[in-house]
């Protein structure tokens, strides 16, 4: 290591880091990237100062160095992803997420009553007919449907129902006389 040069370096930089920390803004358009981009480029051009003699050659071959890196980092930038207000719906599948919306089920459903719980779980888990639940349960259909009616309705207040075929429809705007 030649001292003279390091310490040269050294005042290169306490001396033009603020100037070429503008420079690779202006490139950038950042200040955290150009900060970046002016520590890479120092790095790079330290490998190579024994051949720059003079402080106007080491300047310019920096910013030489800081255009080229900054085009390769432009180059390799995935353009695909852009920033939004609200976070996108997550693109995988979590298990973690099916874990949650179960127990939150299962807590929604511990408190209906027995008789409209088992009418339920016959129904949307067992798939079973409005007339088999009624045989099943030793009841009517219409008890049936009520008891899904009452259920669904409860399991609306823990607003765990937002599939459209078991929300409950939109009402439709009351007539004007006239």
């Amino acid at each position: 290591m030649d001292p003279g040069l390091d310490a040269e370096f050294a005042a290169f930089v306490d001396g033009r880091f603020t100037a070429l920390q503008r420079f690779g803004y202006l490139l950038t358009g950042e200040w955290q990237l150009a900060e970046d981009l002016v520590q890479t480029a120092l790095t790079k051009v330290w490998f190579h100062r024994k051949s720059l003699r003079s402080a106007n050659a080491l300047e310019s071959y920096t910013r030489t160095v800081m255009v080229n890196t900054s085009t390769q980092w432009w180059r390799r930038k995935w353009k695909g992803e852009a920033p939004t207000e609200h976070l996108p719906e997550p693109a995988t599948h979590s298990e973690y997420g099916t874990i949650d919306d179960r127990d939150l089920l299962l807590r929604a459903l511990a408190t209906l009553t027995r008789r409209v719980r088992a009418t339920l779980v016959l129904r949307y888990f067992e798939d079973l007919p409005e007339a088999e639940i009624a045989q099943l349960m030793g009841c009517s259909t219409g008890t049936v449907k009520s008891n899904i009616s009452r259920g669904l309705a409860k399991l609306r207040e823990h607003h765990l129902l937002t599939d459209p075929l078991i929300a409950p429809p939109a009402k439709a705007p009351a007539r004007k006389e006239g």
